[in-house]
């Protein structure tokens, strides 16, 4: 019981945070950007300031992590990481944005946590080590009003830049029918209950040794005492490299930004439907 009760109390540290990315609706029925609300900043004023007259290192182009959390972070560096005038493309209808009518785009910044989807834990891995990606994409995803808005960049002479951005429906996305279930296992606790393998596997940090982790099984009659909080309105994912075709499970990490913790969801395509059969803390 001790140790159920830690790993909960972790569990509700960590998606505590997901308040944050619960929004109203916007344009075109898409879901609210919490980066745009001043009252739910994880940047102060001043670390804005501190981070906008800091130059990127020169490393940070090596990986897209560190050059996105830089983009996004710093208004100058943006300013010079877009190739303008801006491609925006909405199905058969092109656009162009002006140097003079881009916006700050903080992404996540101004959020205590993040999200991403991958079809494999060898896929995850690799991301945090690879130089050689060439190619990325930011998707903001918008549940309830399945849509996507896709930042397309390219390494270009070393340097990373945003190219275009693409509006698209979440149906001709790559992880659309994961993406379909998602929304409604994140807001629908009946949902979730009746889509949980008949075990789900738990991992997480052993409250006696630092160093190790326990495991365990959660049963869906228990399954209301693990459930983590899911963000469920508008969620972010990083495409690395060419986009990959849905297999049959798919990876759902919640990273916080500041504290280090996460949360990874695995799920199983199975019979036709998504099943979670595994949690990670």
């Amino acid at each position: 019981m001790r140790h159920i009760l830690f790993v909960l109390m972790v569990i509700g540290l960590l998606f505590s945070a997901c308040q944050g990315q619960k929004s109203g609706d916007t344009e075109e029925g898409e879901t609210a950007d919490s980066t745009q609300q001043a009252d739910t900043t994880a940047m102060t004023l001043d670390e804005e300031v501190a981070a906008e007259d800091s130059p990127m290192p020169k490393a940070a182009d090596e990986m897209f992590d560190d050059f996105i959390f830089n983009f996004a972070a710093n208004k100058k560096l943006q300013s010079s990481r877009i190739k303008f005038p801006l491609k925006v493309q909405r199905g058969d209808e092109v656009s162009y944005t002006k140097r003079g009518q881009w916006q700050m785009e903080y992404f996540f910044m101004k959020q205590d946590s993040y999200t991403l989807l991958f079809n494999s834990e060898r896929e995850m891995q690799h991301v945090k080590e690879a130089t050689d990606i060439e190619h990325a994409i930011v998707e903001k995803i918008y549940l309830k009003g399945k849509a996507v808005k896709q930042y397309v960049f390219d390494r270009v002479n070393g340097l990373w830049m945003l190219q275009e951005i693409i509006h698209m429906p979440m149906s001709e996305s790559h992880n659309a029918s994961f993406l379909e279930f998602y929304e409604q296992f994140a807001s629908d606790p009946d949902f979730q209950q009746k889509h949980l393998m008949e075990s789900v596997k738990f991992v997480g940090p052993d409250p006696d040794d630092d160093f190790s982790q326990m495991e365990g099984v959660i049963t869906p009659d228990t399954w209301e005492a693990f459930a983590p909080e899911l963000p469920s309105g508008m969620i972010f994912n990083i495409v690395y490299g060419v986009p990959q075709k849905e297999t049959g499970r798919k990876i759902f990490v919640l990273r916080g930004i500041a504290n280090g913790l996460e949360l990874e969801l695995t799920f199983k395509h199975e019979g036709g439907v998504w099943k979670l059969e595994k949690m990670t803390t």
